[in-house]
């Protein structure tokens, strides 16, 4: 088949979530034998595309700069419209121009907008090329993710302005997800729980599930280690992100002390790109080491004494923490961050939700080489036969058979 991907962000490096779900499926699919061109925005130059390994897998690689949209744009649309901020957010007459210019240069059999930023051009594909096969790969159920956000957010003072935002957004982002869910023809899910949530607008009621994954021989040869202390604790993901800001600032303050008192050289290492200022205030801390971007996080995964995952809102399959399994780390995780994952994964680390409670589970694995050793060892068999891209892309490729593809 000849597939146009639509991207918010070039899928190279995958340093994120996104990136590294479309690099994911992306090399796959190419592996299946099918024509990939990708239109992605991107702030950098044509050749970072064409110097990346990109290039072995897309037949073509189109680039459009990123639309500029400023804070009185966004509160003129928060006031004066009903639309949703996210529909907005990635929106550009120029990529849309180019998007209509690759539809009429080729007949492609499918149009895989990738998240819910990149689908805001779904809509208009639809009227434009009805005979064109739509797939809208649904990185979350984000109505519901903003819900949890709202929930979360509220119940601090200083939150209540970013709670109001997700207030007035869940309406409208739910209004939106149906629009895209119902005039897609696929619309693919992440986790059984999105794709519950997501089914309930398709006409059919049919979204299947293709989770997150990675390759995980990439990360199971310890190849590079750095020398971080005995008791370092490791949270990784792009940390202007708002669950990941979130979950960082409550376990500095919910649980690493009660960590501490018992293993006073405990220190987190947050590892991931462009640190939101919530968290300059933890660089003061002895206990906290905000690195900001680095080239690879599987050095700091191999080194961990604990991979946390303590996050309190968000949805899908939590791809740090799959990639935390894969290089053998024993992951102590929230709920909210396991979910996702099936029951079989989530038996390969510790789950718990109170804080005092889980800085009792993580000072227990630290003070038991021989424990984590196991959970490691044991994560890493799980993934590599549950969530490796050779078992996941399949799984995509049956959904594209489901709507008369493949």
């Amino acid at each position: 088949m000849k597939i146009l991907m639509v991207t918010g962000s070039l899928p190279y490096p995958p340093h994120q979530g996104g990136a590294l779900r479309v690099y994911g499926l992306m090399r796959g699919l190419h592996k299946a034998g099918h024509k990939i061109t990708l239109l992605s925005f991107h702030d950098g130059e044509a050749s970072d595309a064409a110097a990346s390994p990109l290039k072995k897998y897309c037949q073509q690689i189109v680039i459009v700069p990123l639309p500029r949209r400023t804070t009185t744009e966004r509160l003129r649309d928060l006031i004066l419209s009903r639309q949703a901020d996210i529909a907005r957010r990635l929106y550009s007459p120029a990529f849309r121009d180019q998007l209509f210019a690759l539809l009429d240069a080729t007949p492609f059999d499918l149009v895989q907008f990738e998240g819910i930023e990149a689908a805001c051009y779904l809509p208009e594909v639809r009227t434009k090329y009805p005979q064109i096969k739509l797939c809208y790969d649904a990185f979350n159920a984000e109505a519901a993710l903003q819900r949890v956000i709202y929930e979360v957010d509220r119940a601090d003072r200083s939150r209540w302005p970013a709670a109001l935002y997700s207030y007035l957004q869940v309406g409208r982002i739910a209004n939106y997800e149906r629009e895209l869910c119902q005039k897609a023809d696929l619309v693919v899910a992440v986790s059984a729980e999105d794709a519950q949530i997501l089914a309930a607008h398709r006409p059919d009621g049919r979204v299947p599930v293709v989770p997150n994954g990675i390759d995980a021989a990439e990360y199971a040869n310890k190849t590079e280690r750095i020398d971080l202390p005995e008791n370092a604790l490791v949270f990784t993901g792009k940390m202007d992100y708002r669950p990941n800001v979130d979950a960082v600032v409550w376990f500095v303050r919910e649980v690493l002390p009660h960590i501490q008192a018992e293993l006073p050289d405990a220190k987190l290492y947050v590892v991931g790109q462009k640190p939101h200022a919530r968290l300059e205030g933890l660089r003061d801390q002895d206990s906290v080491e905000i690195t900001g971007w680095v080239k690879d996080v599987r050095p700091f995964l191999w080194s961990a004494g604990v991979y946390v995952a303590p996050l309190r809102m968000g949805s899908g399959t939590r791809l740090k923490i799959l990639e935390a399994m894969a290089a053998g780390c024993s992951v102590v995780a929230t709920s909210a961050a396991a979910s996702g994952l099936d029951a079989d994964a989530r038996m390969c680390m510790v789950i718990v939700d109170d804080p005092k409670q889980m800085a009792v589970k993580i000072v227990n694995l630290l003070e038991s080489p021989s424990t984590r050793s196991v959970k490691g060892i044991t994560a890493r068999a799980y993934v590599k036969l549950t969530y490796d891209w050779s078992v996941l892309v399949p799984k995509l490729l049956e959904a594209y058979r489901g709507i008369g593809l493949g």
